[in-house]
């Protein structure tokens, strides 16, 4: 009945989030997503790349709010593949 009471749960999540060991902004990407970067950054410009098509379609048939909306998600599809790209890009240079 006199168990310990400590939570080994929250310090294995921090140890799993902090491996490997990053600095600055990687640290806002997931350890899965880091380990894959490169692949993770080319699915999204992918996705960015079918959500700007499907802009153009829902403009070409006069819907334009969800013309906007999809625009501006692959706008930041886009933009987040391409900050993805420039990690795996700087990472390599290092090794």
């Amino acid at each position: 009945m006199n168990a310990s009471n400590d939570n080994t749960g929250a310090k294995r999540l921090r140890r799993w989030w902090l491996s490997p060991p990053r600095s600055g902004m990687r640290r806002l990407l997931a350890p899965f997503e880091y380990r894959h970067v490169r692949v993770f950054g080319v699915t999204r410009i992918v996705g960015g790349v079918v959500a700007a098509a499907a802009g153009v379609v829902c403009l070409s048939y006069a819907v334009y709010g969800w013309a906007a909306v999809v625009v501006v998600v692959g706008a930041l599809k886009l933009a987040c593949g391409y900050w993805e790209l420039t990690i795996a890009r700087s990472a390599s240079a290092r090794t």
